[in-house]
C-alpha cells in the first residue's frame, strides 16, 4: 500500500507543477483558420495526388517487372554461344546415332528375350536363395545370445545390403 500512496503523491506534485505550464501554452494563435471551401479543396487535391501516386507505383512495378525479366533472359552473345554448343552436341548424337545404326551386331529380338528369361531365373534364385539364408540366420538367432548384426560379424556372412546391392525388379 505504500508504494501506491507514494506513486499518488508524486502523480500529484508532477500535476501540481504543470499546470501553470500548460496554461501558459496557447495554440489558438499559430494556425490560421481556413474556410470549408478551401478544405474541400484540399481534399480534392490529396484525392488527385493520391491517384497519381497509385498510377505511379503501378508503373514502376511493371518496369521492375520488366527490368527483372529482361535480366534473366540471355544476352546475344550469350544465346550465340548455346546454340553452337547445342548444335556441336546434336551432331555429336548423330554420329553416334550412324554408328549404332552401321553396327554388325544387332541383337535379335529371339536373343533379347533369352536373355531376360535367364536374368529373369536368376533374379527369382537370388531372392529363394536369400530367404533360405534369412530363415536359416532366424533361427539361429532365436537361441543365440548376441545381435544380429555381431552374429554376422563372427560368422563373416556379407549381406546386400552392407554393399547396398538390391535386388532387382522382374
Amino acid at each position: 500500500m505504500a508504494p501506491l500512496a507514494a506513486y499518488h503523491r508524486l502523480f500529484q506534485h508532477v500535476c501540481v507543477k504543470l499546470e501553470p505550464v500548460l496554461q501558459r501554452l496557447d495554440f489558438s494563435g499559430q494556425f490560421k483558420d481556413v474556410s470549408d471551401d478551401d478544405l474541400k479543396e484540399m481534399d480534392s487535391q490529396i484525392s488527385k495526388l493520391n491517384a497519381e501516386l497509385q498510377t505511379l507505383t503501378q508503373n514502376c512495378r511493371q518496369l521492375d517487372s520488366e527490368l527483372k525479366e529482361l535480366n534473366n533472359s540471355l544476352t546475344t552473345e550469350e544465346m550465340t554461344q548455346e546454340i553452337k554448343q547445342l548444335k556441336e552436341e546434336c551432331s555429336g548424337f548423330k554420329t553416334r546415332l550412324e554408328k549404332i545404326k552401321s553396327a554388325k551386331n544387332h541383337v535379335t529380338p529371339e536373343e533379347k528375350e533369352k536373355v531376360y528369361k535367364e536374368r529373369n531365373l536368376y533374379v527369382k534364385e537370388w531372392k529363394k536363395r536369400k530367404r533360405l539364408v534369412s530363415d536359416m540366420m532366424n533361427s539361429i538367432l532365436e537361441g543365440y545370445p548376441k545381435s544380429k548384426k555381431e552374429f554376422l560379424e563372427e560368422v563373416g556372412v556379407e549381406t546386400d545390403e552392407d554393399y547396398k546391392v538390391t535386388i532387382p525388379n522382374i
